[in-house]
């Protein structure tokens, strides 16, 4: 609905509001234009411009607007609140305000608040050793980088889970608001509770463009875009306007009416007399694009159309007259008034900000590992699968899995959450139902399945949003896990890409303090899609993950569910890494005890020495593996040939940390070439089963001296929906193939061994005839364990 407010703000705190505004907007066009003459204590000349104009104006006035106004609400009121920029290429406005609020020269001592610091704020800015267009992570306050769009509003939900006490206000650009993934945030408010949890304030700014073109909730109907707004739950507030005092008024109201509705909705929560799905305030700001900023150019409107997107003034060097228009627009600023003789921001625009913590740039749950706790984690250990010998006892590894997460959300109910497009029970975690619910706070029909307000499973079949929240809440100082199909991961690859870029930046950046990992269980994976099919066989993600910096990304994968357990353990104690870990959810054996498997996965790769045949000499064929699959089948496989080349000297290893095929020059889990060539000799060959892509061995193990020998099996884009046997075979990844592999590879085999080298041809055929008639594996695979004679 429309807001008609009177005049809340006095006479004082107005100029002193619209003052903060204009330095805001001062020092953002100042960044995006001067390399010198930052006060413009002289004529504007060529020499004082930057060589290349980098940067984004149109958003920045807006973001500038509700940032002096937050300030406002939070001294008045004493608010813990923090804010995420939505639209692209913000960072200038987010600049402008911490070296205004004077966080930012806190952390970067040489950025000063004077003209030479204000000078070295200006020259930084996209310039060539310094720092980006977007809120990144230098920027203090940020938690959302901003240069992709479509994730502010989740990590602002994110950032508000099990924070009761937080405020969070996220600005979100009408184009960003195009996004599928931001279309699906505004449901976010279902999952929020605000019993337990902050609340998030949207602030939709409707400038009207994108870089070229309109945007579509501008030029929709006034009444449709609000019917939206209350069709998703929420009561919005629309502010509109291009003349500055009214807006500021208009605005300061709105912000007091949002605040008090926030805290009504929370004080009925909390005393248990709400009833119902609250409707949340959430405002529409439509003010022009590019405000204040240059009126026309050339005789072309220019403020308030797509002009104004980038750098409104694009040959200020070259042209005299944009010249003399950027020194009018900047001076239009009154920096005289704005700032003292020193540079330093003038005394109205120091008490204009809040003090300490409560500035929203220097609000700890911004720098999340400042207010991080280490989890209470239950032994994993009393977990474990009873192992009497290898593959003697099949387990679901997730299932087992699930029972320690279970016990992980009972003992930590107000920092760790397990999030899920709608596969929590389906990937065997449904343990965690016995201690929590679901979250939802929207209604709940006779025959639903544990919704609940305060339910602590995060679900919802989106994986961008379990993406988001997920980080949102990592970054404001919690844990959690992120669980899905692992075809379907890729649909946040992007997402992950900018997330691991923020941790490998911030390794570099003293005061961002270390945050807990963000960890992935893929199941329901490649090897073992039984009524999917080809649409959901894709290992890929992995590939994804290694492309990106080593002092960040980490992959595991456990054969079985006792080394599933020890390596989620370990995850969840790690800090600053994206961790991947696929395992699957289907019934298969349990290779090692407990502390075997702890040892192995300390390891991160070993010798299986009772798989294994060539008694502690040197080997004639390495079988090596990594996931739970491949292992099953190469297992069979070295039992194969102990039975019919009994004289061959194989050894099987097992990997669980992927990187450690890496050498120890590229990754910090990579093994010395030294360690590597004992295990998988130098001269050798080297059959590799692998769960995923087989290049993807080769890129990591290129430069080891035995590479030429190295053989992979993977998976090679052949599936459907059949049985788990057939999956290997039509990869050639079954044990029959690696067999054959050894035979063709092995010196002085071939010629005699022909005979075997049929039979196993030939098995493979009796199997694909059995499940082409009968529509299951073949009896002599589907029991096989170690031990066991395999007899078709």
């Amino acid at each position: 609905m429309d807001t008609a407010l009177s005049r809340p703000l006095t006479e004082a705190r107005l100029r002193q509001l619209d003052a903060y505004w204009r330095a805001a907007n001062y020092l953002t066009a100042g960044q995006i234009y001067l390399l010198d003459n930052p006060l413009l204590r002289e004529p504007l000349r060529p020499e004082h411009l930057k060589p290349r104009l980098l940067g984004h104006w149109g958003t920045s006035p807006a973001l500038n607007l509700v940032y002096a106004h937050l300030n406002r609400i939070i001294t008045e009121r004493a608010l813990d609140a923090i804010y995420i920029a939505g639209p692209g290429h913000g960072g200038p406005a987010m600049l402008a305000n911490t070296w205004l609020e004077g966080t930012y020269t806190e952390h970067h001592p040489s950025i000063g608040r004077d003209e030479a610091g204000m000078a070295r704020l200006f020259r930084q800015f996209s310039f060539p050793g310094g720092v980006p267009s977007h809120a990144a992570p230098e920027v203090p306050g940020s938690i959302h980088e901003g240069g992709e769009l479509g994730y502010a509003l989740m990590h602002a939900y994110g950032a508000a889970f099990d924070n009761p006490d937080l405020l969070v206000a996220c600005v979100i650009g009408d184009g960003e608001a195009e996004t599928g993934p931001l279309a699906a945030s505004w449901l976010s408010n279902v999952f929020l509770n605000p019993a337990r949890d902050g609340a998030v304030l949207p602030i939709l700014n409707l400038n009207g463009y994108k870089i070229a073109n309109p945007t579509v909730l501008d030029r929709i109907p006034r009444d449709d875009l609000l019917a939206m707004m209350r069709g998703f739950g929420y009561e919005p507030h629309l502010v509109e306007g291009d003349d500055p005092d009214t807006v500021h008024q208009l605005l300061a109201g709105t912000l007091d009416a949002a605040v008090d509705r926030i805290r009504a909705i929370q004080d009925e929560a909390r005393s248990g007399s709400a009833t119902g799905r609250p409707r949340w305030p959430m405002i529409v700001l439509r003010t022009p694009k590019g405000w204040t900023g240059p009126a026309e150019l050339d005789g072309k409107p220019v403020e308030g159309t797509w002009r104004s997107h980038q750098v409104p003034l694009g040959a200020v060097r070259t042209d005299p007259a944009q010249l003399a228009a950027l020194e009018q627009w900047l001076r239009s600023y009154r920096p005289e008034e704005l700032f003292d003789a020193t540079g330093a921001p003038a005394p109205e625009l120091r008490t204009a900000a809040p003090r300490g913590d409560r500035r929203m740039s220097a609000n700890p749950h911004a720098n999340g590992g400042m207010l991080l706790r280490d989890l209470i984690l239950p032994d994993f250990r009393d977990y474990a699968v009873d192992v009497d010998r290898p593959g003697g006892t099949d387990a679901e590894a997730t299932r087992v899995l699930g029972e320690w997460v279970r016990d992980v959300i009972a003992a930590n109910p107000d920092r760790f959450r397990l999030f899920g497009p709608d596969e929590v029970a389906s990937n065997r975690l449904g343990a965690a139902f016995e201690v929590t619910d679901r979250a939802w706070n929207a209604s709940i029909e006779p025959g639903d399945d544990h919704l609940a307000p305060d339910g602590r499973v995060m679900e919802v079949l989106s994986e961008h949003l379990c993406q988001g929240w997920l980080e949102g809440y990592l970054l404001t100082g919690r844990h959690g896990l992120f669980t899905s199909y692992e075809a379907f991961i890729h649909l946040v690859d992007s997402m992950f890409n900018q997330h691991a870029k923020w941790l490998k930046t911030t390794n570099a950046i003293p005061w961002r303090r270390p945050i807990a990992s963000l960890n992935y269980l893929l199941s329901s994976h490649v090897w073992r899609q039984d009524h999917n099919g080809f649409s959901h066989q894709d290992p890929g993600f992995i590939d994804h993950v290694v492309n990106k910096k080593a002092e960040v990304v980490r992959v595991y994968l456990p054969p079985d569910a006792n080394t599933l357990l020890s390596t989620m353990d370990h995850c969840l104690r790690s800090r600053q890494y994206v961790n991947v870990v696929v395992a699957g959810k289907q019934p298969a054996p349990a290779w090692l005890t407990m502390d075997e498997a702890v040892r192995h996965c300390e390891r991160g790769l070993g010798i299986w020495e009772w798989a294994s045949t060539d008694g502690g000499t040197e080997p004639d064929v390495v079988l090596a593996c990594a996931g739970d699959v491949p292992t099953l089948e190469t297992v069979a496989a070295a039992d194969l040939l102990r039975r019919h080349l009994p004289h061959l000297k194989v050894r099987v290893v097992n990997v669980v940390d992927l990187m450690r095929l890496e050498p120890d020059t590229e990754h910090p889990h990579g093994l010395p070439d030294r360690q590597y060539d004992a295990l998988f000799t130098t001269d050798k060959p080297v059959i590799f089963a692998f769960h995923g892509y087989p290049w993807l061995i080769h890129r990591l193990t290129y430069r080891r001296a035995g590479h030429a020998h190295l053989h992979v099996r993977g998976y090679k884009e052949e599936g459907t929906t059949t049985t788990p046997f057939d999956m290997v075979m039509l990869n050639d990844l079954d044990r029959f193939t690696l067999v054959i592999d050894v035979i063709d590879r092995v010196p002085g085999l071939g010629q005699n061994t022909a005979g075997l080298r049929q039979e196993m041809w030939d098995a493979r055929q009796v199997c694909r005839e059995h499940t082409r008639a009968h529509g299951t594996d073949h009896p002599a695979v589907a029991d096989w364990r170690p031990g066991r004679p395999l007899e078709l």
